[in-house]
């Protein structure tokens, strides 16, 4: 039970979403009224606010996000698909610190976007919010915190903890069914996947936000909905460079988790290179943002992994 929760420390970052953390005063966040109970420079964060719980903004987030908007459209960004936008901008992050839970902290549920560090989650997240705006032509800092609200919690509002999207194959379903990305995992040479999602409830004491009887029931109720609704498919460890031709760049590459009730435990971006290789454009653990040269080889290193899923950023 030790060694599991050991894991579960390692991992949440990622793959829960939550941890007992402390939260940096860089991050940038949009506050809302709780409705009940291998180098980048790196910003500080800023804030949008609404209602009576607000954090002054800092005026060097917005400059960063800002400076990285402008360098897109010198590149002329905006007219490639999102997949290309999102590899292109995950560069610009190379060194940035990884952080773990940092998305908690508050004492009440708030939109995190900072751009000075990340969790594997979160790194993915931001570079499709900023890709999305790119491409619809919003380059404004609210409508990027407007994307990534949407883009996180079930319904489009950060309104509770349980809203939020903790696992990581419900944020593919949820943002699958808004048109904003697609689950490949199957197209791209993947078998079933059978998951009874359960880990964060069968592991109840390693979240503090589930010591309250009510957020407990609905993240059990959620759970229990994902088993009835998800129908997953992975490409096994051995086999995933016999399909390397069929993952683009841009992809979101996810790690199939072989913990029982977890679905996944780390995601990244998928960059197609020259000789045929893909690699993995992440948020690691180890050395922050970064490239792993080969994704066959890096998912082999991954501990309690069984493969990989493939979701695709959609363009529509």
């Amino acid at each position: 039970m030790l060694r599991l929760l050991l894991l579960l420390v390692l991992f949440a970052g990622c793959s829960g979403r939550e941890t007992p953390a402390h939260l940096p005063a860089q991050a940038a966040v949009l506050q809302t009224e709780p409705t009940h109970d291998t180098d980048a420079q790196s910003g500080a964060a800023g804030t949008r606010f609404a209602g009576s719980h607000a954090h002054a903004p800092t005026d060097s987030t917005e400059q960063r996000f800002h400076e990285l908007m402008a360098w897109a459209v010198q590149q002329g960004l905006p007219d490639r698909p999102i997949a290309e936008i999102m590899a292109a901008l995950g560069p610009r992050f190379l060194g940035a610190p990884y952080v773990v839970g940092p998305l908690d902290g508050f004492g009440h549920e708030v939109v995190v976007a900072r751009l000075d560090a990340f969790d594997c989650f979160t790194f993915v997240e931001a570079l499709l919010s900023m890709a999305r705006g790119l491409r619809s032509g919003d380059l404004s800092w609210e409508g990027y915190l407007r994307r990534t609200e949407e883009q996180r919690y079930r319904h489009g509002k950060a309104d509770a903890y349980c809203d939020r999207l903790h696992y990581f194959t419900e944020w593919i379903q949820v943002n699958e069914e808004r048109g904003l990305v697609e689950d490949v995992s199957a197209e791209v040479g993947g078998m079933p996947f059978p998951k009874e999602i359960g880990f964060m409830s069968a592991h109840r004491s390693a979240y503090p936000a589930l010591e309250d009887d009510q957020v407990y029931a609905c993240v059990q109720e959620a759970e229990a909905s994902l088993r009835q609704t998800l129908t997953l498919h992975f490409i096994p460890q051995e086999e995933i460079r016999q399909h390397y031709d069929r993952i683009r760049t841009g992809d979101i590459v996810s790690t199939a988790a072989g913990l029982e009730g977890l679905d996944v435990t780390h995601t990244g971006i998928a960059l197609k290179q020259p000789d045929g290789r893909v690699s993995l454009l992440h948020a690691s653990t180890s050395g922050g943002v970064k490239i792993s040269e080969d994704l066959a080889d890096y998912v082999q290193g991954v501990r309690v992994q069984q493969g990989i899923l493939v979701a695709r950023p959609a363009d529509g």
